[in-house]
């Protein structure tokens, strides 16, 4: 099992494994004998995660992150554009539908929060800012408006059904702008390398650093509070004026995997290692 352990000085984290379909999460030492993890995914036909992430059997009131906040963590992946998506940083799993299965939280759906480092390929198309494309690797952050969990479900089924007609599709998101804010921005730095990624949450403000180059300052700053997630997947999704609604896997080629290394969360640093049993 992977896990993240901490001292009595250390902010408590602890990040547990996720595998779904061909996805694999490892843990291996690096050439200076620090533990890092490998998520890894296979070809397949079928829905294919490798995931850590520290809120999964956790109700969304008791997610434990909100500002001041800080992530930093070295990543690198297996190709420059993986097919489906992957990415590290926080958000409040707004979509989950669990009813309590795999010992998960009993959560209904709620609206989305992020503030994440996060990938998408083609045929992926979330339109969040209309200035960007809705793929691609980037920094990015989202505010919703607080909606009643148990309203959101029948609203956003009434909405792919909307979505289905063109005429109608660019009315329903031009009113969707009013209960989201987003900011985003383009990466130009290849993810195959090693390269150093940071969030720096505060209550009004948050910044995005890779390699100490700052890359987005916002005061979209998300609901709090939020979970940390990690993850690599084959899943491809479309939220657009031009596309409407739709998801679905990609068969992949190869094997793909992400890989982190030397994690930090709140200015206190945590290793991935492992356990056995």
């Amino acid at each position: 099992m992977i896990t993240v352990p901490h001292t009595a000085a250390s902010l408590p984290v602890s990040l547990k494994p996720l595998e779904l379909g061909s996805g694999r999460v490892e843990a291996q030492s690096d050439d200076k004998g620090r533990w890092c993890g490998k998520l890894r995914i296979r070809s397949t036909g079928d829905y294919a995660d490798a995931q850590l992430d520290d809120h999964r059997h956790s109700p969304r009131p008791g997610f434990p992150h909100r500002p001041p906040f800080r992530l930093s963590l070295r990543a690198r992946t297996s190709v420059s554009q993986p097919l489906g998506t992957f990415g590290f940083g926080l958000w409040n799993d707004p979509f989950s539908f669990s009813l309590g299965q795999g010992g998960a939280a009993r959560r209904l759906p709620a609206a989305p929060q992020a503030l994440w480092f996060f990938y998408a390929s083609p045929p992926s198309d979330i339109a969040l800012d209309p200035g960007l494309p809705g793929w691609g690797w980037k920094a990015s952050a989202l505010r919703s408006r607080r909606v009643p969990p148990l309203l959101l479900a029948p609203l956003a089924a009434a909405g792919v059904v909307v979505g289905r007609v063109p005429i109608l599709r660019r009315a329903l998101f031009a009113q969707a702008k009013r209960f989201y804010r987003a900011e985003e921005t383009l990466l130009s730095e290849d993810p195959r390398f090693w390269h150093r990624y940071e969030i720096d949450w505060r209550p009004d403000t948050a910044e995005f650093r890779v390699d100490d180059r700052l890359v987005l300052s916002t005061s979209c700053t998300p609901v709090p509070p939020l979970g940390l997630i990690l993850w690599i997947d084959n899943q491809f999704a479309a939220a657009s004026p031009s596309r409407g609604f739709g998801f679905g896997v990609l068969d992949l080629i190869a094997e793909q995997w992400l890989e982190i290394a030397d994690l930090e969360v709140a200015n206190q640093s945590v290793q991935i290692s492992s356990e056995h049993g």
